[in-house]
């Protein structure tokens, strides 16, 4: 008797945890359960797709990461600043390669470029240490065994570099919007967004209104002094996702329509996104 109940109450589990959610895009709670935990693996319908040269030298952070590993290669051992940070000359040299520019200095451009002033530069050196291809040591950085042979890689790079700053760079570190895991929690069900809705030009809050919709516990943050909270979430998911993450990436083109830092961004995604990212459809068995 009780094993027959603890049968119908099993069989009860699993028809819950596979029924397809209206705010999960139709995706069930144990296919959301793989997009959040584990983005990129074999129980998730996301993937990441081999590329031909010609799309990784379209990947922005890809190349950076790349030019900057090869100019520590070149010099054996690259001397940081007294506080850590990149020599003027070497931020300057990489930010002049034009791969990812960044609207806020592009506004004040300063005589001097500080590593400090470009996120996207500091981005590039911090992967390079946490994914183990660059060590540092007496406060200068080298290229290790596993690095000189993975930057001649593009496929194996972007892989991890992608899951890198999904799953361990906290998004957190560049922008005035709290520790809060707004737009890294759940950053795969940003990228089926994409994928289902990208075609044409759309609004971030078309996207931010969904992704609160499957996540509204996110919105707990606390009082923004400056703006109400929705839009405080809003502007960080839109910052975070588009602004940062995907457009690292070359998944997105990113317009501005009015003030830049308020959530009036729209959206395209590129030819890119469905070359790089694979999305199965809700339902698809494994």
């Amino acid at each position: 008797m009780l094993e027959d109940l603890q049968k119908h109450l099993n069989r009860l589990m699993n028809e819950q945890n596979n029924r397809p959610v209206p705010e999960f895009e139709g995706y069930s709670p144990a296919e959301m359960h793989s997009i959040f935990h584990f983005t990129f693996e074999r129980s998730s319908p996301i993937s990441l797709q081999k590329l031909d040269a010609a799309d990784y030298r379209k990947i922005p952070l890809l190349n950076q990461v790349k030019y900057l590993a090869t100019l520590i290669e070149d010099k054996g051992e690259l001397k940081l600043t007294k506080l850590g940070f990149l020599p003027l000359n070497v931020v300057a040299d990489i930010y002049d390669q034009d791969l990812i520019k960044d609207k806020y200095f592009e506004l004040r451009s300063p005589k001097q470029l500080r590593e400090a002033d470009v996120p996207a530069i500091t981005l590039s050196r911090i992967l390079l240490i946490i994914v183990g291809l660059v060590k540092k040591r007496s406060n200068k950085l080298s290229l290790t065994k596993q690095g000189q042979k993975i930057i001649q890689n593009d496929d194996a790079l972007t892989r991890l570099i992608i899951r890198t700053y999904g799953e361990k760079f906290n998004w957190a570190f560049f922008d005035g919007f709290g520790e809060n895991g707004i737009g890294q929690m759940g950053f795969g069900f940003s990228l089926i967004l994409v994928s289902r809705y990208g075609q044409d030009w759309k609004k971030g809050s078309f996207y931010t209104q969904k992704y609160f919709k499957a996540f509204p516990d996110l919105l707990n943050v606390p009082d923004p002094p400056y703006t109400n909270t929705i839009d405080h979430c809003e502007n960080c998911f839109s910052y975070r996702v588009f602004e940062n993450f995907m457009r690292y990436f070359g998944l997105v083109e990113v317009k501005y329509e009015g003030e830049l830092w308020k959530n009036n961004l729209v959206v395209l995604k590129t030819d890119l996104f469905d070359k790089l990212i694979s999305v199965e459809k809700p339902g698809k068995e494994k």
